[in-house]
């Protein structure tokens, strides 16, 4: 068996790793790389392998970074199965076409731009037609079934706990008379956390464990602590007349943070003031989240059979749907908070409020996930005085404000306790984190797991036989 890291090695986007196994090809994950414009559009249109190769592919979750390259593939001549739970196929579906219709209105809106300034125009990286093929090749699979994807690999999805329908991945592989177990833990997420299930941990009878080490650096802050927080931040800025901005992923971190300011506000510890999510998707994943019972915690259960949804609806709560709904919003001068996708502001509504509000010392920004290397929301993260948005240079008079316990990652602890409890035999491979993620991790792991560890960069290559990391 050989593994080949084609994204999120070294780094967090982009996740895309190639399983050889008795000369079949299986892909894990196909995402989007998201960085520097330049850079971006060079690792998504470029695929290591020729996609007509691939037997098959399984999708850990829907998030972008895991899935937003699909279309791509399937255009560049991927005809396989993309075997996936449930609810994540139906993210899916509804995340892919989101993606192009967002990136087709930015190419749109640059070009105008460009048009003036006597630039040549941009292609978006693909259209809703590309990402509407992509639906005829994936395969729903339940939580814990078998699955044989190839001759010899059987798979069973294991719930993630990081977003609905994520799941980690465990191939059990028969090569040349020997069966490895392999576990991918795709992101995994934190327990009791609201809305869905706590992640389930691997077992300690595997060969070789992949996993995420994105917050291997970095202790959480308790949950309630973080809350308490996001309380105050909006609570003061609220009394300043300004407005909050939240950019947001539009599945998982939305439905949490509206869970939030439901409760803040009902139980007045908020003040009540119009909350706005502002993202089509959000609206079409509200009914995705109703079909998906088998993906809650007991409570949240309970909820939806009331008809009751505390993340999907609250008297406060608006969504906002057209682009003219949204543009009204920057006209207003009152108290609200938006959410807005994207999670990393790079693309999407959510550049248009920005660049809108970001000079309004009374306005606040509030970054609650991580941030990826020359994104718009590392730069803001990193308190950067003035930022580009759209080709102009913008002053950032507003408050920002990162809040790291709101993750739906696990942090340091959990990382530590995902590692030890599997304990592989073989190999312990670290993907999704940043070098200094990967070298606090791996330093506090040292004598407490019995297999080498090792941290592929772009390119390289594990190698079974050889059990170690081999130049691509």
């Amino acid at each position: 068996m050989k593994i080949h890291f084609f994204g999120a090695a070294r780094t967090v986007t982009g996740s895309q790793y190639l399983i050889e196994v008795d000369g079949k090809r299986l892909l894990l994950e196909c995402g989007m790389f998201q960085g520097h414009r330049d850079e971006a559009i060079g690792r998504n249109l470029t695929f290591q392998y020729d996609p007509h190769t691939l037997d098959a592919a399984i999708l850990s979750h829907a998030h972008i970074d895991h899935s937003g390259n699909l279309p791509i593939l399937v255009a560049a001549g991927y005809e396989g199965p993309i075997y996936t739970t449930h609810a994540t196929r139906d993210l899916v579906d509804l995340m892919l076409m989101d993606s192009a219709h967002i990136q087709e209105a930015d190419a749109e809106y640059i070009n105008e731009k460009n048009l003036r300034r006597g630039l040549p125009p941009v292609k978006p990286l693909y259209t809703r037609a590309d990402a509407a093929k992509v639906a005829q090749y994936t395969r729903g699979v339940d939580y814990e079934a078998p699955l044989d994807v190839l001759p010899g690999v059987q798979a069973r999805l294991h719930d993630a706990g990081h977003i609905l329908g994520s799941a980690s991945i465990e191939l059990t592989i028969s090569e040349k008379g020997k069966a490895r177990k392999f576990w991918f833990s795709g992101d995994i997420g934190r327990p009791e956390l609201p809305l869905v299930r706590d992640p389930v941990l691997p077992g300690n009878d595997l060969d070789i464990l992949m996993m995420e080490c994105t917050y291997g650096d970095r202790l959480h802050v308790d949950p309630r602590v973080a809350l308490a927080e996001f309380q105050q931040v909006v609570k003061r800025t609220v009394e300043r007349r300004g407005k909050v901005i939240i950019p947001a992923f539009a599945v998982g971190r939305t439905q949490e943070l509206v869970y939030a300011l439901n409760e803040m506000m009902s139980e007045g510890s908020l003040p009540k003031v119009p909350v706005y999510v502002d993202s089509p998707l959000a609206v079409h994943t509200s009914s995705i989240y109703m079909r998906h019972l088998e993906c809650f915690d007991d409570e949240t259960k309970q909820f939806v059979k009331e008809n009751r949804h505390p993340a999907l609806d609250f008297d406060m709560l608006t969504y906002i749907q057209t682009v003219e709904e949204s543009k009204a919003l920057n006209d207003r001068k009152d108290p609200m908070v938006i959410i807005s996708a994207s999670g990393m502001a790079e693309v999407g509504r959510i550049l248009h409020h920005l660049k809108n509000n970001i000079e309004d010392p009374r306005n606040t920004i509030i970054i609650v996930s991580w941030q990826a290397p020359n994104t718009l929301g590392r730069r803001l993260a990193e308190k950067e005085k003035e930022v580009r948005i759209f080709g102009q240079d913008y002053a950032v008079r507003a408050e920002v404000v990162t809040i790291g316990g709101l993750s739906a990652h696990a942090g340091q602890r959990q990382l530590l306790e995902y590692a030890t409890r599997a304990d592989p035999r073989e190999h312990l491979l670290f993907v999704h984190g940043e070098p200094a993620a990967y070298e606090t991790l791996s330093a506090k792991l040292a004598g407490k797991v019995r297999a080498p560890i090792s941290y592929p960069d772009l390119r390289q290559v594990y190698d079974s036989e050889e059990n170690r990391v081999l130049p691509g």
